[in-house]
């Protein structure tokens, strides 16, 4: 079991820059990726997304790559051909105008000023190799707290389906007595009414059988105790997991609501309701399951 829920950070070099790889995710219903890298290396973008199908398949996982220069390294620089175009350029003009050009500290750093660029990052031939390679022992750390993340949330999975079955089994052993007691609450109220009728008088033992199919839990009981151990095998099995246990859960809840509607007895109400609030916790918690 893997959580949806991880983060995974490395670090390389690459052409004097520190480039730093993380990877984290939240939860989704499919696989959503998105990136964020210098314009540079965009080319990257398409094996980056194989790379990530490749340890999850749901959840919104951004990968963010990004670069860091060494101390005293500047992030622009000038270019230099331009500068001395433009002074050449305002030499001549005041040279036409018979004004006599003697260029100040204040006007070169004016014209290299407006000539500057960016530093340029390594080209992508280059960088591409570093990028992945740090790409993938991010993946890696990635997917093992995803993995830890699964450990605990199986722990806490086994923990409520314990919880559910001593919930059905206290069903299962008062189910039974549900008839004889209606029967019996009903000679009751018979004899308190004045009617002396025999236990085994026909329109009793008609009545009784009446409500008695009415009832009767027996195949939502069997089926519902078949659906927590397919839910068990699914959680303790490996690959996706969330889809199809989220499927078994609204089969479980369907099989609650029909027991606390046909069962027809305050206890077993009271068991039922037990059985939604711990069956809701576990929906609660399958949604950060990949």
């Amino acid at each position: 079991m893997r959580s949806m829920t991880g983060y995974g950070r490395a670090v390389a070099t690459v052409g004097g820059l520190q480039v730093t790889v993380q990877v984290s995710s939240v939860n989704r219903k499919g696989l959503e990726v998105t990136l964020a890298l210098p314009d540079e290396w965009e080319p990257l973008e398409p094996g980056v997304g194989e790379a990530v199908r490749r340890v999850a398949s749901r959840g919104k996982v951004h990968v963010a790559v990004e670069y860091e220069r060494p101390a005293g390294d500047a992030a622009e620089t000038w270019d230099e051909d331009v500068a001395e175009r433009q002074v050449r350029r305002l030499e001549t003009w005041a040279r036409q105008r018979g004004v006599a050009f003697t260029p100040t500290p204040e006007l070169l750093w004016s014209v290299l000023s407006s000539s500057r660029r960016p530093a340029g990052l390594p080209a992508v031939d280059v960088a591409g190799p570093v990028v992945m390679g740090a790409l993938d022992d991010a993946l890696k750390a990635f997917a093992a707290m995803r993995q830890t993340e699964g450990a605990a949330l199986l722990v806490d999975f086994l923990s409520r389906l314990g919880a559910l079955r001593r919930n059905l089994a206290w069903v299962v052993d008062r189910a039974p007595a549900v008839a004889p007691q209606y029967r019996e609450q009903l000679l009751q109220r018979l004899r308190q009414a004045g009617l002396s009728l025999d236990v085994a008088d026909e329109r009793v033992l008609k009545e009784v059988a009446l409500f008695a199919d009415r009832c009767d839990v027996t195949e939502e009981l069997t089926r519902l105790g078949s659906h927590l151990e397919q839910l068990e095998t699914l959680l303790r099995s490996d690959g996706e997991i969330g889809r199809k246990a989220e499927f078994i859960l609204q089969e479980i809840g369907r099989e609650v609501h029909t027991i606390g509607s046909k069962a027809n007895d305050l206890s077993i109400s009271r068991a039922v309701i037990e059985l939604k609030n711990e069956l809701e916790r576990v929906r609660e918690q399958i949604a950060n399951v990949e």
